[in-house]
Order: C-alpha cells, then sequence, then structure tokens
C-alpha cells in the first residue's frame, strides 16, 4: 500500500512460479501490458498470474499451521533450514507493528491490483471466444473476492480496492482509509454474486487433466457461505471490543448497538447461502468421500481409518469443493509430508534428519471424542480421572494400537477420527508398505521413547503426537532423507466445512428448535455418521447426563467441538476461535506434551512408561484482544497517515 500507481512490472510477475495442475502455464517473459493481452494464449498466462497470490495454506508462510495451539515444534537449526517456524512467533505472543509475522498485507494488495488489472484489459483479448471471455472475468472476481476476504480475516476493516488508479492519479486518491467492515463484507458478497450470475462459471472444471484447481460455481458459492457465516460471526457482529476502531474522520469501522434481531439477520443469510452452496455442490457430484473397498480386501476399522485420512490427503477426492494448487504437499525435502512422517519401525531406522518435527499438545489429543461420540468429560461410562493411568492394549485394541504395548488410557477407546488423524506411542500405522490388517502384528506402529525407531533423541517431535492426517496412508521411507508420497493440493475447502458451516448458521439464527432444526442435526450427523460415530441425539441421550443439544448454547458447544474435531490441522481452527471470540479463552491452556526424552534403559518397562507419561509443560500461552487483529505495518501507516492502526497496536 505504500504505492497504488498502476506500474506493473511484468518482469517481477512472469517470474511467478506456480506449482500445481493447470497453473502450470506461468507467464514467461511477456513485456508490455498491450503484448499480455494481444492473445488467448497470453490472456490465460497473466489469469494464472491472478491465480499465483493464493495464500500458500498449511505451509510455512501460513500462520495457522504454527502460529495457533494446535501444532508445536521446537524452532531449532534442523527445522528452520527446511521449513520457518515464524508462526511460533505468533503463538509464543511476539507480533509486532514495526515488522508483522507472516503478514499479507502487501502480498494481497498486489494480487488485488493484478486481478483488476486482468477485469479492465480482458474484454480486449481478440481470439477470446465471449463464452470463455465470461468464465475467466468470473474467475478472476472470485480471486478478488477471496483476497479481500483474505485481508479482512487477518486485518479487520481494510480499503477496498474496487479499481486500479490510474497512473496520473492525485496524491490525496493514493491515500485511502479503511472502510467499515459491514462495507467490505457485502463488498465481498457483491463481487461472488456478480461471478454467480448466469453460468459464466461451470459447476466442474472441463478438462479434469489440466484444469483442476480451477475457480468453478460450488467453489463460488461455497465462498461465499463461509464469507457470510464469518460476517455473522462475534467477531465482526456487534463486537463492542472493536467500538473505538475509527477512521481520523471519525467514521466508526465496526457496528455495535445491534438488538437480537439485527444480530440474527445476519446468521439468516449465512444460512441462506450454505444452503444454496450445499445444493449446488451435490448437483456437481461432490460427496462425502468414502474408500471403496474392493472385495471386502481390508476389514471395517481400516476401511474407516483410510476413508478419514484420504478425505484430506487424497488428491482430487469426492469431498474437495476448492484445493489450493499453490500449496502442494509433497515427499520433498521442506514439504509438509516430509516434515511429519515418522520413521515407522522401517528398515531405514537412520534416515537423516526428516520426520516427526511437528507434534499436537496433549489439549487437542483429548479434544477428540471418545469411541461413544461424546467429550471426554461427559462421557459417562469414562472416568475423567483415570486417562492419565497407565493401560495395556489387548486383542480387542490390536488395529489401533500395537498389542502388548502399554500407553494411558486417554488413548483407549477413541473415535475413529483420534485415530485416523493423530499418531501416538504404541499407535499402529496402517500402510506405509504394510497393508495385511488380518495380521495386525505385521503393521507398522509408532516408537516414541528414546533408543526406538522414534525416539525424540534432542530432535523430531515433543509432544507425543504426530498430525497423522497430513500423511497419505502410502507414504514410506525408502532410504536416507528419500520419501516415496502421493503429493495433493492443500484442501481450501471440503464439504464436511461446509455442511458444518451450514448447522452452525441455523443453530445461531435460531437455536436448535426452529423451523430449520432437522436440517441441522442432518448436516452434522453425516459428518458424525461418515466418521463412525452415533448421530447426536442417540449419543447426548445413551452417554451423557446432560442432553445438552436441546438448547442454543449447548448445541454451539456441539458443533464448534465437531469442527475442531473434523478440521483439526487444516489451518481452520485458527480462523474459527478467532471468529467466534474464544481464542482468549481457548489460548489460556497451556501447551503440555509428554516426556519425550525418556529412553528405554532409565529403568525397567514399567518405570520408563510412568516416566514418559507425566505431562510436561511446553509453553504458556497469552492472548488479548488485540491479537484477534493483525497489525499494520507502522512503516505503513507513516506513509499513509489516512489508515489508523488496530487496536492495542
Amino acid at each position: 500500500m505504500k504505492k497504488h500507481k498502476m506500474i506493473i512490472i511484468f518482469a517481477a510477475l512472469m517470474s511467478l512460479t506456480a506449482c500445481g495442475e493447470w497453473l502450470d502455464v506461468v507467464p514467461d517473459g511477456v513485456a508490455t501490458l498491450d503484448m499480455a493481452f494481444n492473445s488467448r494464449a497470453q490472456a490465460l498466462k497473466y489469469l494464472s498470474g491472478c491465480y499465483s497470490f493464493m495464500p500458500k495454506n498449511g505451509g510455512a508462510d501460513d500462520p495457522a499451521t504454527l502460529g495457533g495451539d494446535d501444532l508445536w515444534t521446537v524452532s531449532i537449526d534442523h527445522l528452520t533450514n527446511r521449513f520457518s517456524a515464524a508462526g511460533l512467533d505468533i503463538s509464543e505472543g511476539r507480533q509486532r507493528a514495526d515488522n508483522p509475522i507472516l503478514g499479507r498485507w502487501g502480498g494481497l494488495y498486489q494480487a488485488l491490483r493484478v486481478c483488476n488489472t486482468f477485469l479492465e484489459n480482458a474484454p480486449r483479448v481478440p481470439d477470446l471466444q465471449a463464452r470463455e471471455r465470461e468464465q475467466w472475468i468470473a474467475e478472476a472476481t472470485v480471486l478478488k473476492a477471496y483476497y479481500h476476504f483474505c485481508l479482512v480475516q487477518m486485518y479487520g476493516p481494510v480499503p477496498l480496492i474496487r479499481e486500479n488508479l490510474p497512473v496520473d492519479a492525485d496524491v490525496f486518491a493514493v491515500k485511502v482509509e479503511r472502510e467499515p467492515v459491514d462495507e467490505c463484507f457485502r463488498y465481498i458478497v457483491e463481487l461472488l454474486d456478480e461471478a454467480c450470475d448466469g453460468d459464466m462459471l461451470p459447476s466442474v472444471v472441463f478438462d479434469p487433466a489440466s484444469d483442476l484447481g480451477r475457480i468453478t460455481k460450488p467453489i463460488a458459492l461455497a465462498l461465499k457461505a463461509k464469507v457470510l457465516v464469518t460476517a455473522a460471526s462475534p467477531l465482526f457482529n456487534n463486537n463492542n471490543d472493536q467500538a473505538t476502531l475509527a477512521n481520523r474522520d471519525g467514521t466508526k469501522l465496526f457496528t455495535t448497538g445491534l438488538d437480537a434481531a439485527a444480530k440474527a439477520a445476519k446468521w439468516d443469510s449465512a444460512v441462506t447461502a450454505c444452503r444454496e452452496a450445499i445444493a449446488l455442490c451435490h448437483d456437481a457430484g461432490i460427496m462425502l468421500y468414502e474408500f471403496q473397498n474392493a472385495s471386502t480386501r481390508y476389514t471395517d476399522t481400516i476401511v474407516r481409518d483410510v476413508t478419514l485420512r484420504n478425505a484430506f490427503n487424497l488428491k482430487w477426492n469426492s469431498e474437495l469443493i476448492w484445493a489450493n494448487t499453490q500449496m502442494i504437499a509433497t515427499p520433498g525435502r521442506s514439504g509438509m509430508i516430509a516434515v511429519n512422517i515418522p520413521k515407522l519401525n522401517s528398515e531405514w531406522f537412520d534416515s537423516g534428519d526428516m520426520c516427526k518435527f511437528f507434534g499436537a499438545p496433549i489439549k487437542i489429543a483429548t479434544m477428540f471424542y471418545t469411541a461413544n461420540g461424546v467429550p471426554l468429560e461427559e462421557d459417562k461410562t469414562r472416568n475423567i480421572g483415570d486417562i492419565y493411568n497407565l493401560r495395556t492394549a489387548q486383542a480387542a485394541d490390536k488395529l489401533y494400537i500395537r498389542q502388548g504395548r502399554t500407553t494411558v488410557d486417554l488413548h483407549f477407546d477413541r473415535e475413529p477420527r483420534f485415530y485416523a488423524w493423530l499418531g501416538f506411542d504404541g499407535a499402529v500405522w496402517f500402510g506405509a508398505g504394510r497393508y495385511n490388517d488380518k495380521d495386525p502384528s505385521s503393521l507398522r506402529y509408532l516408537a516414541f521413547k528414546v533408543g526406538e525407531t522414534d525416539g525424540t533423541e534432542g530432535q523430531g517431535n515433543w509432544t507425543g503426537y504426530i498430525p497423522k492426517k497430513i500423511i497419505p496412508y502410502e507414504a514410506q521411507l525408502n532410504g536416507i532423507n528419500s520419501i516415496s508420497s502421493p503429493s495433493y493440493a492443500w484442501p481450501v475447502m471440503r464439504l464436511s466445512d461446509l455442511y458444518l458451516l451450514y448447522a452452525e448458521a441455523i443453530n445461531e439464527a435460531e437455536g436448535p428448535n426452529g423451523p430449520n432444526s432437522a436440517e441441522m442435526f442432518r448436516y452434522i450427523d453425516r459428518v458424525r455418521t461418515r466418521a463412525g460415530l452415533q448421530e447426536v441425539k442417540v449419543s447426548w441421550d445413551t452417554y451423557t447426563n446432560r442432553p445438552k443439544y436441546d438448547n442454543q448454547d449447548g448445541m454451539r458447544q456441539i458443533i464448534q467441538q465437531e469442527r475442531m474435531i473434523e478440521l483439526s490441522f487444516e489451518g481452520q481452527r485458527f480462523w474459527d476461535i478467532r471468529r467466534w471470540k474464544t481464542a482468549s479463552d481457548v489460548l489460556k491452556s497451556p501447551l503440555m506434551g509428554w516426556n519425550m526424552l525418556v529412553s528405554t534403559i532409565d529403568g525397567t518397562e514399567d518405570e520408563v512408561n510412568r516416566m514418559m507419561y507425566q505431562p510436561q509443560l511446553l509453553l504458556e500461552q497469552k492472548f488479548g484482544i488485540r491479537d484477534y487483529f493483525w497489525p499494520i505495518r507502522s512503516s505503513d501507516i507513516d506513509v499513509n497517515p489516512n489508515l489508523v492502526q488496530n487496536i492495542g497496536w
């Protein structure tokens, strides 16, 4: 935002490297703006430049990777040399205004200028057919909406870039102001409605071999649903904590003082948007993923395990609404697969400096439901005081926990997503070259004590839990620093995400007993059924003493926990706890892990297990009102005094 003048340096744009599907066609030396739009081929390259600014979800540049509380690591040389741990500075409360950590202000405003340039010039491409021109314009319009939304998520009210300023713009025109947050959301929705008008966007890509990752109408409507749910959420809907944020002229940037009806009206809009998006997704053949067990090859337990793992990391599976081709999870040395994969009692015990750098804290392990589909602390069949007691896996546990292995009670009798998406000491790891589940003793498993295959030994996992969800079940070590694994584009939005947004919007608009309550339960129960759980009402009626689904507050707790489980490790939790305004409470809970420096020679087996399962403090997190939004860089405010800083910075 230091400069708004429309001077596009194409050499810089053309040097951008895309890393997915159709975006491999990157601009390659277009010298002038006229040349960029003198043919269909060159215009397509410029459109790919619009996509190239997609935030790198799930990567080192994503604050949601290490900036929250669901993943943690130690910022040590052998990690930071290959994967930036800058997000830890956010997690540990070291954000700053002079040089904001992992901010996206400059990059996203550059993206908006590029999108606007495309929208201004696409109509004059001489050999571009009308139907294709309409589609490309709609794609760029959705990207323009998405980039504005990313800015609002991060900074709150922002300047809107409706069109690029001319090169001879007056200096006062350059010094833009932030616009009220309600106007920001209104404009984003306006762009999405414009792109969805008529049949400009296809329901599915025309050529799956080359176009996967491009904007479709289901993507646009699902994004609209998420935008409106976000706009209706407490962070933006009548947020009194932001009442004093105003422009220099006194214009308030947040609307406060709304009555209950006005707040609910925003949720009503979100309900409608979610319903429309779901209907279109279904029409387009988007459905919750289920692994097809040909000829009953695997047991039901393993089929459920592979279903849940593939739902996130199987490339272009049936559940994906939108995947980010700018962020490909690969087995390359600095990729998310390589930095998380364990050794798994493999033949390549000495596998160099790769493996298991990220860990989930104990609080995330306790977040998952019991096998009965309810929270640990609410399950009347469990004694919450026993969860740290030692217990040895029996024959009935053998597809989840290595038979004969001793671990804590916390790890037993949990829901299938717990075992599919988390790895822990003694946990069975189906895949990685071992697929005979009829003989569970042949399957790989995690051994976390020092001296064992996956022992920390001063580097690696420091919590006792691996984000297994990120790693395809086929991934395995082939040698020193060598991994074979399928790659996949990082999911931006899955159908289960949309289902849970719909359930949330209905509950917030009318509670669990309103005219749409059947829809609310239907869609949350679809997610639970795929996860191998019973319906909400059945689970709470049968296994708890408190069927809280009959009131809005209780149902809110159920929906929010369901989202945090279903979308764990996908980067959604980071933004959800902010829009819910629960981050200041959630992040007060310290990050704890198990004692990962215990060695197999430290005593008898029983003594070693008892030492290992002593919770260790990793980090006391701090989070205040100011942390809900990023600071605008101080120097940007110095250049443009019309910009006002966010509260607390």
